[in-house]
């Protein structure tokens, strides 16, 4: 058991972490959501053309992000020792809408390097705890030395009106806080900041007002938040997809704007006239008569396209419009440098697709199905603990023990069209693999395999004949010796064909 002061210095040293994380974290999302700032070669350039692109971007941050995520779903749980996939934990995560915000939660992970799940127990329906996927500006957990899986306690923090809120989970307590939601102002007098900062401190909540204690026992008895890192290593932080490309995306937007204005100021050939003044014209005064002479107004050329000139040193230079190619090229290659980098299909940033044979597509995505296996590794480790804390939350300790050895059902990675997983599929089936194995492979859900099943049992009680020899693989023949005879050793009686 905690005292408040032990709480809050921890709650404390948690944000302080978390708001440590949040520069990288606005960052990535700006950067998902085509917020980039563009970045110039030159002051000048800026100078000049600064406002003109400064909310332009070519987001290939978005693209990078979302490639393994589309090809990220969960289809189920199975608990070690079991043969098929647990139905309650399906449930759980189907009522909790975690099908489609898993996707959120996986997304998050891949831009910001790691995001959250949480689960607690529903005191209105114990049978149906709340799982919840969480940002990471919101949510951090702490660990024990030396360990990068035993939790210590998680802090998730939020504002809502003009209050903050915290909740720090331990193993066998949960405490809530709040405070005033404070802004900075730099005019005030020091003795005020002084008070503002005394009521910017964390607070308990009131049971009262909440209508349950605070702090409340952990029923669960471990730290019910678990972290999804997206790429972890041995030592630091893990890494966030977004990163790497942050400093080519700039590149191509650059490339881009020096385009347009190349585009806008030098894209057809300039021609310039040396060895003559500049064309004047009389100057009338209200009555007609001729005062003196101005200049003719140059966009009056422009637009009549039509000038003359007098004198035998009169004559035409040309400027060549300005190589547009190169610009597109620069921008080709470096799209390419975030495919490798990232292992993103090129057909997937450049588009350009002709004529590509079905193994050569497969194989162009190769390097991003193993991205995406490898995601799934990480991801599904967290995933598995989850649903450990869902049978805790449950009551249900002996499922949460299997579970802790169990696995994610992966919907499969790799995209093939359904001729060729037909077919990679029925040669399995003839090297004897079960059919419901072979559904699940197929990427059905396990609901959806038990109701192909119960399908399959109505077609055979129907019509028991039929329908096995079909699964035997025979037709007519197989049953009624309607065909003719395989050759072989004559009858009895019989002379050898010739």
């Amino acid at each position: 058991m905690a005292t408040i002061e032990q709480a809050l210095n921890l709650v404390q040293l948690l944000e302080a972490e978390l708001i440590q994380r949040s520069r990288d974290i606005t960052r990535h999302n700006a950067y998902y959501r085509g917020e980039h700032p563009l970045k110039y070669a030159s002051d000048e350039f800026a100078k000049f053309h600064g406002d003109r692109y400064r909310d332009f971007s070519d987001n290939w941050v978005q693209v990078v992000a979302d490639s393994p995520v589309e090809r990220m779903t969960v289809t189920g749980f199975q608990a070690s020792g079991e043969i098929s996939a647990d139905k309650d934990l399906w449930e759980v995560w189907q009522v909790n809408g975690l099908d489609a915000d898993s996707q959120l939660g996986f997304l998050g992970s891949v831009i910001n390097a790691r995001s959250f799940v949480l689960v607690w127990g529903d005191p209105d329906d114990p049978d149906m705890p709340v799982v919840t996927f969480e940002d990471p500006s919101q949510c951090i957990i702490a660990y024990e030395p030396g360990s990068r899986r035993r939790r210590r306690a998680a802090l998730k923090r939020w504002q809502d009106g003009n209050e903050d809120y915290a909740t720090l989970y331990l193993a066998d307590e949960v405490w809530k806080f709040c405070r005033p939601r404070l802004v900075h102002d730099d005019s005030k007098t020091p003795q005020m900041a002084d008070v503002d900062e005394e009521l910017k401190r964390w607070q308990p909540r009131d049971p009262e007002a909440m209508g349950e204690p605070n702090p409340q026992p952990n029923p669960m008895g471990v730290v019910p938040m678990v972290e999804l890192p997206n790429k972890s290593v041995l030592v630091g932080e893990p890494i966030s997809d977004v990163r790497g490309v942050i400093a080519m995306q700039d590149a191509i937007n650059l490339l881009w704007a020096q385009l347009f204005t190349a585009s806008d100021y030098a894209s057809f050939p300039q021609r310039v006239i040396m060895g003559a003044e500049r064309p004047v014209v009389p100057k009338l005064n209200s009555e007609g008569e001729v005062i003196g002479t101005q200049p003719v107004d140059i966009e009056k050329f422009a637009v009549d396209r039509v000038m003359m000139f007098n004198g035998k040193d009169v004559r035409i230079g040309e400027w060549q419009a300005a190589n547009l190619a190169m610009y597109t090229g620069l921008i080709e290659v470096a799209v390419g440098h975030v495919a490798a980098q990232t292992r993103t299909p090129q057909h997937y940033l450049i588009g350009k697709m002709a004529n590509l044979a079905e193994g050569a597509l497969l194989a162009a995505e190769t390097g991003l199905v193993k991205r995406t296996e490898e995601k799934e590794i990480w991801t599904g480790q967290g995933l598995r603990e989850m649903a450990r804390l869902i049978a805790l939350a449950k009551g249900e300790y002996a499922k949460a023990q299997a579970l802790r050895s169990g696995r994610v059902l992966w919907k499969d990675a790799e995209s093939r069209s359904h001729a060729q997983m037909a077919d990679a599929l029925l040669k399995l089936k003839q090297l004897g693999f079960p059919f419901e194995w072979l559904a699940l492979r197929y990427g059905l859900t396990p609901t959806e395999v038990a109701d192909v099943m119960a399908m399959r049992m109505q077609e055979l009680e129907a019509d028991p004949v039929t329908e096995l020899t079909r699964q035997l693989g025979g037709g007519a023949d197989t049953i009624g010796n309607t065909g003719p005879e395989p050759e072989g050793e004559p009858d009895e009686g019989e002379e050898p064909a010739a």
